[in-house]
């Protein structure tokens, strides 16, 4: 992905269309896209390529956040004024933190932690977190089950019928994968590693980057993709996506409600995450909305879709800083580095 540059104020409806798709089947054909969005494949690979390029667009693979290999965990910060952007690029940096938000009107900083158990995760917060200059007060939360992650939310311009074709493509290249039980090892984490960068990225350009032979290549591809480790995903711009503001709600209701009300919030398209969480709240529902004015009927249809939630804080980003190790600019730059994220393979 390119790492300097501004982007167009604007998508086309061809551009929403093309992103749609790719949320939905994000390693489909281009010939297969060209049937489906009624277009010529070269076309849609050269809008993709612009897109990509200008920073606007992009798929990278994620880390499978529900796997039991990794304990994910959201960290609030409060940190002293005069150090926010050393606290901010010491953050960023890290590869333990895979996502960055910085809130209003307090705390100040939320990072999205990927550790491989609570022992890793109590050395990193007492080891480097606190540590760090600045940082005058650090919260955990544990997730103790990921509902619903921010891979599953959509800008979906498609038609029922182009959705459905979509998701047909999608089941059938899971079904052609092939199924293994070894685990993974530090040998397919080049290729793990070239996804996060480019989602989309085939055997043949793996194996240039990697210097892996191109059979190899193709076979750890083949074997990290069935493998379940990784969701791969097409990102966007949160300013040029209509869904300007990040609101985030931490809730608290019976435990017995939680499989059932996530079930309710993923069906509202605003909502991006859903997790059961330690603490003081024991639930957290993050969603996309398109003004700061959209946030109380958001909270009000939180509180329709689950009657008996008891809704105890909410906070508002002011704008994203990293999301799943890439570094961004600010929400209508292009990203400027990536880091790869610590990642448990046995």
């Amino acid at each position: 992905m390119p790492s300097n540059g501004h982007i167009k104020s604007d998508l086309s409806l061809q551009d929403r269309e093309l992103i749609s798709l790719l949320q939905w089947a994000p390693r489909i054909t281009w010939g297969e896209a060209a049937e489906i969005l009624d277009a010529h494949a070269t076309t849609l690979a050269g809008r993709w390529e612009k897109l990509e390029r200008s920073g606007i667009a992009w798929i990278t693979a994620q880390v499978n956040l529900s796997d039991t290999r990794n304990q994910l965990s959201f960290i609030e910060i409060s940190c002293d004024p005069g150090d926010w952007a050393h606290v901010v690029d010491t953050f960023t940096a890290m590869p333990e933190v895979i996502s960055v938000e910085a809130f209003a009107p307090s705390p100040d900083l939320g990072l999205t932690v990927l550790s491989h158990d609570l022992d890793s995760l109590s050395r990193f917060v007492e080891e480097q977190i606190s540590r760090v200059p600045g940082v005058a007060k650090v919260q955990l939360m544990l997730s103790s089950r990921l509902h619903r992650a921010g891979d599953k939310w959509r800008l979906d311009r498609l038609t029922d019928e182009q959705r459905a074709a979509a998701q047909a493509w999608t089941a059938a290249e899971q079904a052609a994968l092939p199924t293994s039980t070894t685990a993974l090892g530090e040998d397919q984490r080049p290729v793990i590693e070239a996804l996060m960068r480019d989602g989309r990225a085939s055997a043949a350009e793996i194996a240039r980057s990697t210097g892996l032979h191109p059979a190899t290549a193709r076979r750890y591809l083949q074997k990290v993709l069935a493998s379940g480790l990784l969701s791969i995903r097409c990102d966007l711009v949160q300013g040029l996506s209509s869904s300007l503001v990040t609101a985030q709600w931490f809730m608290r209701l019976n435990a017995s409600r939680h499989e059932d009300a996530a079930e309710a919030l993923a069906k509202d398209p605003r909502t991006r995450v859903v997790s059961s969480i330690t603490g003081r709240s024991n639930m957290m529902v993050v969603m996309w909305l398109s003004s700061v004015g959209e946030i109380i009927e958001a909270e009000q249809a939180i509180q329709s879709l689950v009657s008996d939630v008891e809704i105890q804080e909410s906070v508002i980003s002011l704008r994203p800083l990293k999301r799943m190790g890439w570094v961004l600019e600010n929400e209508r730059n292009t990203t400027r580095t990536f880091v790869a994220p610590h990642l448990q393979l046995s």
